[in-house]
């Protein structure tokens, strides 16, 4: 059995909440919200559908449980132990390194496909879409805007409005390959080399606004 972050081995029923998880993520990113069956996700996981329900009291909530965690998931491998640039000298490898890691994250397949899905589902899950964008986007240009203050506060950057600016790094990064990807597809998504000059592009134009603080 699988151990958890603290090295211990989850309990019985944290065991079969993790196997319903990952079974309901499989078919919900196959099949949709409305194709998808809690049948199929008892059959996938290895236990009744009475366990199912156990855990989870309806579709609605298993899925929404799906967003949150999976949403929060890439949050914090893009942001977490994340430590602002200590010399001007390394700002701009600061930058890259933390792009690559918001496209490399974000440009999965598994991410590409929930976004999809959650915006297909907007009409009946409002607030879904809600939650993919506070957890996503707006928490990736919030920990950006908070990072670019210290940058700023140190002499390395030249900003007025941080959260501006770290609208402008996001997009400046992440806009064509997640468009991309989005329209076109997981075969859309780019390989690891464009990532990087994406990574390394973006950085640049960046800071020939915002570098070199003054």
């Amino acid at each position: 059995m699988d151990e958890d972050v603290t090295g211990e081995k989850p309990s019985r029923s944290e065991a079969k909440r993790r196997a319903i998880l990952n079974a309901a993520t499989e078919v919900f990113l196959k099949s949709g919200y409305l194709g998808t069956n809690m049948d199929e996700i008892a059959a996938l996981s290895g236990v009744s559908k009475q366990t199912v329900y156990k855990h989870f009291s309806s579709k609605e909530a298993l899925f929404v449980e799906i967003v949150s965690s999976m949403t929060n998931t890439a949050g914090d491998l893009v942001h977490n132990d994340i430590a602002a640039a200590e010399t001007e000298a390394v700002l701009a490898d600061f930058l890259i390194d933390y792009a690559y890691r918001q496209l490399s994250v974000v440009l999965t397949p598994r991410l590409m496909q929930l976004r999809r899905l959650v915006i297909g589902e907007v009409p009946r899950f409002p607030d879904l879409a809600r939650v993919l964008y506070e957890r996503g986007p707006l928490r990736a240009m919030r920990s950006l805007a908070a990072t670019f203050e210290i940058l700023a506060q140190r002499g390395f950057l030249t900003i007025g409005e941080p959260m501006l600016a770290a609208q402008h790094f996001n997009w400046l990064v992440m806009s064509e390959p997640l468009n991309r990807a989005m329209l076109m597809g997981d075969d859309a998504i780019p390989a690891d080399e464009e990532l990087r000059r994406t990574a390394r592009e973006g950085v640049r134009v960046f800071l020939a606004a915002y570098g070199g603080g003054k």
